[in-house]
């Protein structure tokens, strides 16, 4: 081994433990603690400690876990709506399956709704996404938008009937919301949607339903789906499309054609 690889190692793993060392259990309770009390105004510096353990335990299951444990405790124990804002973004980092349950209890408030969605968008396990689809069909108009518009992040495809469902809602931004996410979930099946709401669209949704279906379009030829890419492609430079809309479909089946 080498002198440059040696030292190369030495600080690899004094960096690594820098940071172990930065993992003061004391001082992360009293962190933890401090979220208790903790507002809008406090001194953020007092939950320093929490940052460093997120750091300190990457790669470290088991000490991931404790920790991702004392937040969601602290979240459950009924913290102010400063500290939830706080808590929601670190479970954005290290939230699994086990921060879901109280995660998918602030998606039915306005105030927290957003931030709660915020971190399930972003925890790789079915129970977020389950969450979000089961939280829609009960909450208020206002919400509505967000939680689609995640389902749509998270492109789920157990989620398109739900949202396809609200391609006619009355309030247009619950509509308009729809159809993007359709886009974004980018399978067959939620071209097919956004197909056929398309004959009936009204003027109001006849753009953002045109723009969804070349997102979906995009989608699918990114997936390796070409045929279907190209037959999107071709419903939407028909004549009855905006000149905008077209050229962007007639770009598309270019693209398609010299993708292998």
């Amino acid at each position: 081994m080498t002198t440059k690889e040696t030292t190369g190692m030495t600080l690899v793993a004094g960096s690594a433990a820098a940071a172990v060392a930065q993992t003061d259990s004391a001082a992360v309770d009293k962190a933890l603690e401090t979220l208790k009390t903790y507002d809008w105004g406090a001194d953020r510096n007092a939950l320093n400690p929490i940052d460093r353990a997120i750091i300190a335990t990457h790669g470290d299951a088991t000490a991931r876990k404790a920790l991702e444990k004392s937040l969601v405790d602290a979240l459950a124990g009924g913290i102010s709506r400063s500290a939830q804002d706080y808590v929601c973004r670190k479970l954005r980092v290290v939230g699994t399956a086990q921060s879901v349950e109280v995660l998918a209890a602030l998606l039915a408030a306005e105030e927290t709704s957003h931030i709660a969605r915020y971190a399930l968008e972003r925890i790789p396990d079915e129970k977020a996404v389950e969450a979000m689809r089961n939280a829609l069909p009960k909450v208020g108009g206002k919400l509505k938008p967000g939680i689609i518009g995640s389902l749509g992040v998270r492109r789920d495809k157990k989620s398109i009937t739900l949202i396809s469902n609200l391609l006619g809602d009355s309030d247009l931004q619950v509509a308009k919301t729809a159809a993007q996410s359709l886009g974004l979930i980018g399978t067959a099946a939620a071209a097919k949607e956004l197909s056929t709401f398309a004959k009936k669209a009204p003027a109001n949704m006849k753009m953002p339903v045109a723009d969804a279906r070349l997102v979906c379009a995009e989608q699918l030829l990114a997936g390796g789906e070409k045929s279907e890419a190209v037959a999107l492609y071709n419903e939407l430079k028909g004549d009855d499309q905006p000149p905008r809309i077209k050229a962007a479909a007639m770009k598309g089946i270019l693209t398609a054609a010299t993708k292998k």
